[in-house]
């Protein structure tokens, strides 16, 4: 039988639910109001603008978005934080005279973690990282949705690929972005319990770090795989052949999950209410290779990238993690 909500309850928790809801749904409910907007015949001219100047004309995602600070500091984001709730604990100052690319780690099923801390200021970021402003990267396929691309543009999203990297880092001081290294793969593996890291052949923003003489910091967040439940599909099945053709061709995969619902504690799409710390620690220091890096300079950097990652690990596992299933591993 599933257990349901109680009726009474503080207000604050609903607030915090509608909170989650409303970032949750966002994806849907954008994309609901589009279409219903296109059954309007007197905006369609306006609809016809408005997408051949997304698919012609907008570069911003690959400028560093729109971001918008009033956005960015809605109360919604505070309520979001709460819910679980999510802390942000900082390990050391940043040089806002530097540029940094943090990576978040792990995926999770829906990033709630890295969008917390580095779309919003429901964790305060700008006041902990004064003069760091940082974007989260996310796939192009994002910004081909109608009205949800300006959603997330206006929280500072911004495309993945080498050259929006490259553009905001090279944008001024301070200008910094931030990655989900394990992307849509890792997201299979997210289990409550575990931290199962698709790094070992994650290259690309190692050599993209090198390249600009960007810093990299490795962030580690206790909690964001507990947020779920998962079925993992057996790699031999029908399902794990299915999801990765997803992601060969789309780009991203759907895990098989289920978190609770408004009004019910064991079915839906909302994450659980578990504590998520985020841990962002001690940046690595790089300096920019002339000419391109050797795969020994990469390989070399990769390695002190993990190595302040596992110590990351060791030093909060105990504090963060205490009822975990298995220690942090490395799998791809």
């Amino acid at each position: 039988m599933p257990i349901f909500a109680p009726l009474l309850l503080p207000i604050e928790r609903r607030l915090q639910t509608g909170a989650v809801l409303f970032w949750v749904s966002a994806l849907g409910v954008t994309t609901v109001l589009f279409f219903y907007l296109c059954t309007l015949k007197y905006l369609w001219p306006l609809i016809i603008i408005y997408l051949l100047w997304v698919l012609m004309y907008d570069t911003a995602p690959e400028r560093g978005g729109r971001r918008s600070n009033w956005w960015r500091n809605l109360a919604v984001w505070g309520y979001f934080a709460q819910y679980f709730p999510m802390t942000l604990i900082k390990e050391e100052d940043l040089d806002p005279s530097k540029n940094y690319i943090f990576g978040y780690h792990p995926h999770g099923i829906l990033s709630h973690g890295a969008l917390c801390t580095f779309a919003t200021e429901g964790l305060g970021f700008s006041k902990k990282f004064p003069g760091i402003k940082s974007r989260l990267l996310t796939l192009q396929t994002n910004f081909n949705i109608p009205i949800y691309r300006d959603f997330i543009m206006a929280l500072g999203c911004a495309s993945v690929s080498k050259a929006s990297c490259e553009y905001i880092l090279k944008s001024g001081p301070g200008n910094s972005i931030t990655i989900v290294v394990g992307g849509a793969q890792e997201s299979l593996a997210a289990k409550p319990g575990t931290f199962d890291l698709t790094l070992k052949k994650r290259m690309g923003f190692i050599k993209i770090a090198l390249v600009n003489g960007a810093s990299l910091v490795p962030t580690l967040a206790f909690g964001e795989n507990d947020l779920y439940e998962l079925y993992t599909a057996p790699h031999a099945s029908k399902t794990y052949k299915v999801q990765q053709m997803m992601k060969k061709f789309l780009g991203f995969t759907m895990p098989m999950f289920h978190g609770r619902g408004v009004f019910n504690y064991e079915f839906g799409l909302l994450p659980k209410r578990r504590p998520v710390h985020i841990v962002i620690g001690k940046p690595i220091h790089v300096v920019k290779v002339e000419g391109g890096p050797t795969t020994e300079q990469i390989q070399d950097l990769q390695k002190l990238y993990i190595d302040e990652l596992l110590r990351i690990w060791e030093c909060y596992k105990d504090k963060f993690s205490p009822n975990r299933t298995q220690e942090l591993q490395l799998i791809e």
